[in-house]
């Protein structure tokens, strides 16, 4: 399994979390949209493990289950905020 590297986290969560607030036509400013990726790769990967879906590991993994969860967080927020 390949290595990544806390700057390489912080960069990829923030790129899942820009993705997924341009998806979801959200403005959050930087910090938060790192905060959703890496807090959104936690989220999807418990859920995803819970349902007993494989997810690929390295970066290309953290991305895509950062950019799931971040997408679940946000929808959250939004249902939250109505």
């Amino acid at each position: 399994m390949e290595s990544t590297g806390w700057l390489g986290l912080v960069i990829i969560g923030g790129l899942a979390g820009w993705l997924a607030g341009k998806l979801m036509e959200v403005r959050y400013g930087v910090i938060l949209n790192i905060v959703l990726g890496i807090a959104g790769s936690v989220v999807a990967a418990a859920i995803l493990a819970g349902l007993h879906v494989g997810v690929p590991g390295g970066k290309f993994g953290f991305f895509v289950t950062g950019f799931i969860g971040a997408c679940i967080l946000i929808f959250l927020a939004k249902f939250a905020r109505r």
